[in-house]
């Protein structure tokens, strides 16, 4: 496993950075298709059971997220805010979320296309594209997901997110630092800006891909070091030889050694700080 781990102690993601990320993921997804992967579609390591639930609502429009937990749950549980990739909320994060939940967790994942789903790259990017443009109702969309899971009996809350789900795991988690317990961010769009991250307070996984069109290698590092100089607490992972969308629930980038790996890493690190 080509990794390189590196663990230190204790939103300036500009328009021009987001455009230029969306121009990388058009030209990295063309020919990429959401067909499941094992990353989701591998059994929960116990049963648990999932649902529609409405956690937001858009003009009066009721948005569904798909909520799983443990059959033999007992009392409250820490929680999860599940973020899809680009596709949108389908069924491959549903089961990502249940495989989530697996491990001992309420999982909320979350609708932030209002109900669309893509099925094609040009249209996931005319809908990430839209909102990237509105990140304001993508945000408010996730404060009443935590609201939804503190109503929910939710002992503490995390988040996860993978491609642009990974970008608003951290969006999430410098929005919300006060109501957020651990972020993870799979490759993900992020930021060196000192400023910006100087608010988290929580920690972060970080795992990212060196053949990465979108979240170059160099980027990823910068933003480990601006953590590291600010002392927040991150655990970094490069997995110098796979490709971006390595451990997706659903594409065409699948990589069983490192995906298996980075699963490892995750229950891990979840089970340190939730």
């Amino acid at each position: 496993m080509m990794t390189l781990a590196l663990t230190v102690s204790a939103c300036a993601m500009t328009q021009s950075a987001d455009e230029q990320e969306l121009a990388n993921m058009a030209k990295e997804h063309a020919n990429d298709s959401p067909v499941p992967s094992p990353m989701a579609w591998t059994e929960p390591a116990q049963p648990v059971s999932g649902k529609a639930v409405t956690y937001t609502s858009v003009d009066g429009k009721g948005i569904n997220g798909w909520l799983a937990k443990p059959d033999n749950a007992a009392g409250d549980l820490p929680a999860l805010i599940v973020i899809h990739q680009w596709w949108g909320l389908d069924d491959s994060i549903r089961r990502a979320g249940e495989r989530l939940a697996g491990q001992g967790y309420l999982t909320l994942a979350v609708d932030l296309y209002n109900g669309s789903v893509a099925e094609q790259p040009k249209e996931a990017m005319r809908m990430s594209r839209a909102l990237t443009g509105n990140e304001e109702a993508g945000l408010a969309n996730i404060k009443d997901a935590i609201a939804y899971l503190k109503s929910a009996g939710a002992t503490k809350i995390g988040v996860i997110g993978w491609c642009m789900g990974g970008r608003w795991s951290l969006l999430t988690a410098l929005n919300f630092h006060a109501d957020i317990d651990a972020s993870i961010i799979y490759y993900g769009g992020v930021t060196d800006d000192k400023e910006a991250l100087a608010v988290l307070d929580m920690p972060v996984l970080g795992i990212f891909a060196g053949d990465d069109f979108i979240v170059p290698p160099k980027k990823a590092y910068a933003f480990a070091t601006s953590m590291a100089e600010l002392k927040k607490e991150l655990e970094f992972y490069m997995y110098r030889d796979a490709d971006h969308a390595f451990s997706n629930p659903s594409g065409t980038e699948y990589n069983p050694e490192a995906a298996a790996d980075a699963w490892e890493k995750t229950t891990a690190f979840l089970e340190r700080n939730l």
